[in-house]
């Protein structure tokens, strides 16, 4: 088909959060579109749009709504036109996307890696008894408490600045960042030691730049198939498909991550209780062509070798 390139006169409007790594993605999204089409960057025009998740700092996720916080203001954009893409951290984005909204582009991912940060680059194993550590994320509080259930977490709400701050202004000794977000945001002065995934499974999709339009724009369609990178879409194919199947959202302790080899795909998945009493893990592979499969049948797996009661506190 034939492509109608955006334009200074008529540019591609891209949708983001106001945060510096929010803006930094879209600006990844914008250059590789520039290059892709040999396009000005004004031909592209970025929309900052505030989430209800960028509002509300004074509360844990879990009591505010969870996942969609940092993405229902921007789709409703979209959907209205006032937008014509929206960049996110898919780690932020809800398994299923409204009516009409599609995930159709996905860029090469970055460092999977959470890491351990502290003021003067200590290791997680330097960490004194009863050390308060800082993490707005289930996922961190409870495999953290897994390994040292002596340790006492803090609520770290807000963007990578202000978590920083925070441990300047001794509201704890130590957090959990994203070493993706680290490195989008060429912070080479943060002292931070790299958990190896061995170690501490990351986030499902962590690392990954998701981008989503209306399912029914097919020149917008074409313009990001150029951009989308293959190996990522099949690796957050197994590892979304893994979070619906356990039904996973930002109250929901999971972790995951799918590799890839010439011809399959590895999935390592964790489900943890909350309070780090309790964590059960399990991995699989499969064809590449079955990356989705393989991430529903690994949840179902976990369900199936879960406690009765495991899942309750979902609920509460």
């Amino acid at each position: 088909m034939t492509v109608n390139l955006p334009s200074p006169a008529k540019p591609l409007k891209i949708g983001t959060r106001g945060s510096p790594l929010a803006l930094a993605q879209a600006h990844e999204t914008r250059a590789r579109l520039m290059a892709a089409h040999d396009l000005p960057q004004n031909a592209f025009e970025i929309v900052v749009i505030k989430t209800t998740g960028d509002k509300v700092l004074d509360r844990p996720l879990k009591e505010i709504g969870g996942k969609g916080l940092f993405t229902r203001e921007i789709e409703d954009d979209l959907l209205s036109g006032a937008i014509d893409i929206a960049v996110h951290s898919m780690k932020d984005m809800p398994t299923l996307q409204p009516d009409g909204l599609v995930l159709s582009c996905a860029l090469p991912r970055e460092d999977v890696r959470d890491a351990f940060v502290t003021l003067d680059g200590a290791a997680f194993g330097d960490l004194p008894e009863g050390a308060v550590v800082g993490t707005s994320s289930l996922r961190r509080r409870a495999q953290l408490l897994v390994r040292r259930p002596d340790l006492r977490v803090v609520e770290f709400r807000g963007n990578v600045q202000t978590r920083l701050q925070k441990l300047k202004d001794g509201v704890a000794m130590a957090t959990f960042l994203a070493c993706a977000g680290l490195n989008r945001l060429n912070m080479v002065e943060v002292r931070r030691q790299p958990i190896e995934t061995s170690d501490i499974l990351p986030a499902v999709a962590q690392g990954a730049i998701g981008i989503e339009q209306r399912s029914d724009d097919t020149n917008t369609s074409a313009l990001l198939e150029p951009i989308h990178h293959t190996a990522t879409g099949h690796r957050l194919a197994a590892e979304r498909a893994f979070l619906a199947a356990l039904d996973g959202s930002c109250e929901t302790p999971i972790a995951g991550l799918a590799e890839l080899t010439d011809t399959s795909i590895h999935l390592r998945g964790e489900v943890l209780r909350p309070d780090g009493s309790e964590s059960l893990k399990d991995d699989g592979a499969a064809p590449i062509a079955d990356a989705a499969a393989l991430g529903h049948d690994l949840g179902q797996r976990l369900l199936s070798r879960a406690p009765t009661g495991f899942f309750d506190w979902r609920a509460a």
